[in-house]
């Protein structure tokens, strides 16, 4: 069915330059309310129908957006230094996810609660590929499991709340008594993709990822459910089809594994688990796949385990967070929760806006992004520490809001996280290569974030964009930004800076030595390139490990407290770059200390110490 709106807008309709009701639209605004239109979010003008979530508004200081409004409630509509103090308002209404009609969708709500173990959780010695057990394959196993969307056709069409309708099909196999030591298999949730699962022994599966929708390629994410678990033998998972050639699972790299049981019990959350961890060249043809493979023991009997490549974050954990935020009558004073645009199948990609009340003439900007690449959740972890402590109480934080107005996307590729892809959105593509095509119906929220910084930067100075992402090759936390061969000494060293501040804010996380500034041909259309060719002087991409640290005598995986604690070392580390505090840091960060030497895409600085000491 046709949305609500797309002949008009096919009609020209609020077209670039266009009227609306007799009103003159600035051609970003246009494109706005177009888009918009499509999905049949505006009250029209001559007949007075409804709207029915969204409305324009042009807050003091903003450029207009389109502002979220509760099915049921009155919602953020005003934001910080356009509106006295008021009452905190109740939380607004959010929509479900919208899924592909072809998905099929569970009724369970997952959820899982969060935990830090109590000590870090080391790497574990990998195994030799060629000590690898030998693997039964398909045709040797029994299918347990096989679920794969009847997708109509090549491309997305439509969408709704829930997914496919009618009844549920069962892509599991019965168990044929209470002796029947079968796992149940489920992926049928937010973020789940296991297409296949056979079992080759007793307790030996051999599992087929399902590729990014619309694509017949990008495996690496997972995150599925079994049950009618046995605590006692030692189950051997291999994963067949994964895409990349090299992988963190070679260098120490586990899993993580959920117990339902433990969560209810002992408040254990998710942990690293595998014995025999082992990747390795699956096959032969072209592309050549790859297999994970790995061992575990499940800790109780009949329990419902989860087994994940990284801990999950969905788009319904985002919009829990944001009910939150609209419910906390002190974070709601200075953030404003906005839609940015909405996605391929009408999810609300979220524009949060958070600066102290009082206007913000004067304020620079600061972008920061995350979640382009959906199977990269250690991002989300990353991003939700970074407005944590931009919305406390703390001294730096109320600087921070003082100085900047901070522009947040924390979810760029709804859609991708929804479905449990690796890398790409419904269009069947890498969002994080579509910036500067002018494809906004394709990739809506890079197209409309690309445009926002464009229309800032005509207005006030964008000091720094950071798009979080996660990296499944290197391990620590380090960044890619950007300048030209032909950049001057001074213009490539005020590249680094920011990247080395933060390696000395976070020595046992951060790895300079791991940062690359040059701006490769194939990474013109992401968004630290295009951000850059805007103007945007300093802007990067951090990586973080799909691993861990091995800096500062560490060799541990990541923790959701490490991940987290990189937004808060993020802020920190924006105030010593924007105003620096020798007696903090301990260095001279003018740029005349720093002594560029060259070796390769990477130059080495070296800080000379001030007189207080680090």
């Amino acid at each position: 069915m046709e949305p609500v709106g797309h002949r008009a807008a096919q009609r020209g309709q609020g077209a670039p330059g266009g009227f609306a009701g007799g009103q003159f639209l600035k051609p970003y605004d246009s494109f706005i309310r177009t888009h918009l239109r499509f999905y049949g979010y505006f009250r029209d003008e001559k007949t007075g129908r409804e709207e029915t979530a969204m409305s324009l508004g042009k807050p003091s200081g903003q450029h207009p957006k389109a502002s979220i409004m509760g099915n049921t409630g009155p919602g953020w509509q005003r934001g910080p230094g356009n509106e006295p103090n008021r009452e905190p308002q109740a939380p607004f209404s959010l929509s479900p996810p919208r899924w592909p009609v072809e998905c099929e969708v569970i009724q369970e709500k997952i959820e899982h609660i969060e935990w830090v173990p109590p000590k870090p959780e080391p790497f574990c010695p990998p195994m030799d590929p060629e000590q690898t057990l030998y693997t039964l394959g398909e045709e040797q196993g029994t299918v347990v499991y096989h679920y794969s969307p009847a997708l109509q056709g090549s491309c997305f069409i439509r969408a709704r709340v829930g997914g496919a309708p009618g009844p549920l099909s069962s892509p599991a196999a019965p168990l044929e008594g209470p002796q029947d030591t079968t796992l149940l298999f489920e992926s049928r949730f937010e973020s789940g993709n296991l297409q296949k699962a056979i079992k080759v022994g007793p307790y030996e599966y051999v599992l087929m990822l399902r590729p990014d929708l619309y694509t017949a390629k990008h495996t690496q994410w997972f995150y599925f459910r079994v049950q009618n678990t046995r605590q006692e033998p030692l189950y051997r998972f291999t994963i067949a089809n994964m895409a990349k050639p090299k992988s963190l699972y070679g260098q120490g790299l586990q899993p993580l594994l959920y117990s339902q049981r433990d969560a209810q019990s002992h408040g254990i959350g998710w942990r690293r688990v595998g014995t025999d961890v082992c990747y390795y060249r699956g096959s032969a043809g072209e592309p050549p796949l790859f297999r994970l493979s790995w061992t575990v023991r499940f800790p109780h009997d009949g329990d419902t385990c989860f087994l994940a490549a990284g801990y999950p974050y969905t788009y319904s954990d985002l919009q829990c967070y944001l009910r939150t935020l609209a419910a906390d009558p002190a974070r709601s004073r200075y953030c404003r929760v906005q839609a940015l645009c909405r996605s391929l199948a009408g999810n609300v990609v979220y524009l949060l806006t958070i600066t102290s009340p009082g206007g913000t003439a004067g304020k620079r900007v600061v972008v920061a992004s995350a979640r382009a690449h959906p199977g990269e959740s250690g991002g989300s972890w990353a991003m939700r520490g970074f407005l944590d402590f931009l919305l406390s109480a703390h001294a730096d934080a109320r600087l921070l809001r003082r100085l900047f107005v901070f522009k947040v996307v924390p979810m760029l590729n709804p859609d991708g996280v929804v479905v449990g892809n690796s890398r790409c959105s419904l269009a069947g593509r890498d969002p994080n290569r579509a910036y500067g095509m002018a494809l906004p119906g394709s990739f809506p929220s890079v197209w409309y974030l690309r445009a926002m910084v464009q229309r800032m930067l005509a207005e006030q100075e964008v000091v720094l964009y950071c798009d979080f992402h996660g990296h499944s090759r290197k391990n620590n936390v380090f960044m890619y930004g950007c300048d030209a061969g032909g950049d001057d000494a001074g213009t490539r060293l005020r590249q680094r800076v920011f990247p080395l501040m933060l390696s000395k804010n976070a020595p046992d996380k951060f790895s300079f030595s791991s940062c690359k500034f040059q701006v490769q041909k194939s990474k013109e259309r992401t968004g630290r390139v295009s951000m850059w060719r805007l103007g945007v002087s300093h802007s990067y991409t951090l990586e973080v490990a799909f691993s861990g640290s091995t800096l500062g005598g560490r060799s541990s995986h990541f923790s959701v407290e490490d991940l987290e604690s990189l937004g808060r070392l993020l802020c920190d580390t924006l105030l010593d770059f924007c105003d620096p505090a020798p007696a903090k840091v301990g260095l001279d960060l003018a740029l005349g200390a720093l002594v560029p030497r060259d070796h390769g895409d990477t130059v080495t600085l070296t800080l000379s110490h001030s007189s207080s000491s680090a």
